[in-house]
């Protein structure tokens, strides 16, 4: 019995701390980068077009990156989407499940550093992510093809300050 009641304290204590809120954005009281997950800079950063001709030929590449985020998980920050006029959109998730972004960073510079790849998503994990950013049913419905696409996992963020070009 105390085993038992031992092993139920320990999972409930973890599942708290999975559960949490997502982290605060503090750069604009700060007016200082945040960095989550590994601890990097935005030194070596290079821009979507640049890392989409490094992808030419290759599954996947390790790269530092500079983007601008479209989306962002609602639930708790969890991934988010990239986007760049010539590149089109990147999904990005995060190392291990081991840290989240704010939920209010959409039209917000990040540079990410981990690795570029492209991969298929499945139609259940598009409507899962859908429903994640705030979709309305109609448009989540409508998802009925598996998609193609560039994929990027980070091993560290740093949010840029608001005035931050």
């Amino acid at each position: 019995m105390q085993k038992t009641s031992f092993f139920l304290a320990i999972l409930s204590l973890f599942l708290f701390a999975c559960g949490g809120e997502p982290p605060a954005d503090t750069t604009a009281q700060t007016g200082q980068p945040q960095t989550f997950g590994d601890a990097i800079t935005e030194d070596g950063a290079v821009t979507m077009p640049e890392m989409a001709a490094k992808m030419q030929g290759v599954d996947s590449l390790p790269i530092k990156v500079r983007g601008k985020v479209e989306s962002v998980c609602q639930v708790k920050g969890c991934w988010v989407n990239v986007q760049d006029p010539q590149v089109g959109e990147m999904f990005v998730k995060f190392k291990d499940y081991a840290f989240f972004l704010p939920k209010d960073i959409a039209g917000r510079e990040v540079v990410m550093e981990g690795y570029a790849f492209r991969d298929t998503t499945s139609v259940e994990d598009l409507k899962h992510y859908a429903e994640d950013e705030g979709k309305s049913q109609a448009e989540i419905d409508a998802i009925t093809q598996p998609k193609e696409e560039l994929k990027f996992l980070a091993s560290g963020v740093v949010l840029l300050p608001a005035n931050n070009k």
